[in-house]
């Protein structure tokens, strides 16, 4: 049976945006506003909701990380082909 996740996340250009944002989230900053000003990924206007997608549906460092990282914490940066990603995963099943 495949695993499934709900995440959210921020999409940037470099990895010292990626560690500013997560500074800030370390301060108590709000995820889905700081991905609604920073991300260059479209789910930016969802506040970087991804919704539920199935282990193996995003390239394998992204998976990689929503698969094996503290659920509700902020995680990164991870990078891919896309840029930088900041991952806070809502949930597995």
């Amino acid at each position: 049976m495949a695993k499934t996740a709900s995440a959210l996340h921020i999409l940037v250009d470099t990895e010292q945006q990626a560690n500013d944002l997560l500074d800030q989230l370390a301060q108590g900053a709000d995820f889905q506003q700081l991905a609604k000003k920073h991300s260059s990924c479209p789910s930016k206007r969802d506040g970087g909701n991804l919704g539920e997608f199935r282990q193996g549906d995003m390239v394998p460092t992204f998976d990689k990380a929503v698969f094996s990282c503290e659920l509700l914490k902020p995680f990164g940066p991870v990078k891919t082909q896309f840029g930088y990603h900041i991952i806070k995963v809502l949930y597995r099943n």
